[in-house]
């Protein structure tokens, strides 16, 4: 049997909200709507099918009846690359894997008390599928923590890492052309207005020339690109990031980036002269995806090559008008180092495992005990020969996180409220490192974002991805 928006609205709101005249959501009690935002955020997440579209589509709208907008950074990064933006900050990227929504809500109260502006939720390719979090349920859980601490205005959500495996593409690159085509459509849909085309896995060093090794990688990124602008909502620019190297691979050049920008720039306006481009780029310069991992499962400390971070960061941003370079793998840098990034002309950083880590730190002993057992029996085929125990379970875990979703958000209060205040905390030094406190007005000059009204049609079931078929990918 079906139901209406207004019977949903009923369900949830009763008298505190209506479907009004011209179709949308009518608030009349906000209080009384912010206090069910983690009733549809969990509705949302693990609801029969049909509780989940309705749960999905209500936080959605909701989110625009109280001001606030999933939008795009494209015009805040394209102003960055004009120079007029004179206050140096990096904008955090945070990967959210465990407990979406009570995470962001700490970011977003991190961000309120900080005047905090720009901030980005993202997701990769393959989290989505060990997470057990679909781009239109990890929309749903960022808006109701938005709701929930009552934020207002742009809140930016970006697909991570929408990567190509180069041993598919290599064996046949349209099924794998055509999955990346497919989770673009998915994502934009959900409200993900800001997409990193993750084609670096294409570089092939053993090409005579930079620009024969630059492109595929370049082509590729160009032609999603041209995809995603024929998707993009009506008065929505997304902000689309490019990448040269693989992380964890060698640091990247100088003739590396103007190789791939400039291929990159000519097939894009073979394909549609009109169409736009990057809005920045990301680089190799010295970390990898979770840190390395140590015998006792500690972390190595690593040093990230500052000097070519800025120095691409701003050839990117004079000569070809981008808000910059794009640092991932920085969560489990030291804490002195994040200080380094606005410092050296760094657009973004991403930030993911440590989030993930301080999870792990604040589960209870017994949850902690099971979630190892359950790594060490279905995780057996990713343990290198060579790693001790620590150094398995650590790399492994985050595969439990799809597994354990219910259970962690069940977790006793006590430990919950124990890993909020963490978070809270680390998010808050974060920000303070990354200076972007103090830059709500930067953002509001720059970025101007539009109401995109849904139906409930829009929030249907939407098969994931096997395990397998991204397996290899990156976080």
């Amino acid at each position: 049997m079906s139901v209406s928006p207004q019977q949903i609205v009923q369900k949830y709101y009763g008298d505190a909200a209506s479907i009004g005249k011209n179709g949308t959501l009518a608030v009349r009690d906000t209080a009384k709507v912010t206090a069910q935002a983690e009733l549809l955020a969990r509705a949302s997440a693990f609801g029969p099918e049909a509780e989940r579209s309705a749960a999905r589509w209500l936080i959605w709208e909701t989110a625009l009846a109280l001001g606030i907008f999933p939008a795009s950074i494209n015009e805040l990064y394209l102003a960055r690359g004009r120079g007029a933006i004179e206050k140096p900050f990096t904008v955090p990227a945070m990967n959210l894997r465990v407990m979406s929504f009570d995470c962001a809500r700490a970011a977003f109260r991190a961000a309120l008390s900080r005047k905090v502006g720009p901030l980005i939720f993202e997701i990769a390719r393959s989290e989505m599928t060990y997470t057990d979090q679909r781009p239109s349920e990890y929309t749903s859980s960022i808006l109701a923590a938005a709701i929930a601490e009552a934020w207002k205005g742009p809140v930016f959500i970006q697909g991570d890492h929408f990567q190509v495996s180069a041993k598919k593409y290599a064996a046949n690159p349209q099924p794998e052309v055509k999955a990346i085509e497919d989770l673009i459509r998915e994502a934009v849909n959900a409200g993900f207005y800001n997409i990193d085309i993750d084609t670096s896995t294409m570089v092939d060093l053993s090409k005579a020339t930079i620009r024969e090794q630059q492109a595929v990688n370049s082509k590729l990124c160009a032609d999603f690109t041209a995809f995603i602008r024929s998707h993009q909502p009506a008065g929505v620019q997304i902000s689309i990031g490019g990448e040269i190297g693989e992380v964890g691979g060698h640091n990247s050049t100088e003739e590396e980036l103007r190789a791939y920008l400039d291929l990159y720039g000519e097939e894009l306006k073979r394909l549609d002269p009109k169409a736009a481009g990057l809005s920045k780029v990301s680089l190799q310069t010295g970390t990898s995806h979770g840190g390395v991992v140590l015998p006792d499962g500690t972390i190595a400390q690593v040093a990230v090559d500052f000097d070519t971070l800025k120095k691409l960061s701003l050839i990117a941003r004079k000569d070809y008008g981008l808000g910059g370079a794009v640092q991932h793998g920085a969560s489990t840098l030291p804490e002195n180092a994040f200080r380094k990034f606005p410092e050296n002309e760094t657009c973004e950083v991403h930030l993911a495992t440590n989030f993930q880590n301080i999870a792990c730190e604040n589960l209870p002993p017994a949850l902690h005990a099971e979630v190892n057992e359950w790594v060490k029996q279905n995780c057996v085929d990713e343990r290198k020969e060579k790693d001790t125990e620590e150094q398995f379970l650590y790399k492994s875990r985050k595969k439990a996180v799809g597994p354990f979703k219910q259970a962690f958000w069940e977790m006793p209060a006590a430990n919950r409220k124990a890993l909020n205040d963490a978070w809270e905390k680390k998010i808050g030094f974060l920000f303070d490192q990354l200076q972007v406190n103090d830059t709500r007005s930067v953002m509001e000059k720059f970025v101007k974002p539009v109401a995109i009204h849904k139906s409930l049609a829009d929030f249907g079931a939407v098969g994931a991805e096997d395990a397998s078929a991204v397996k290899d990918l990156a976080d």
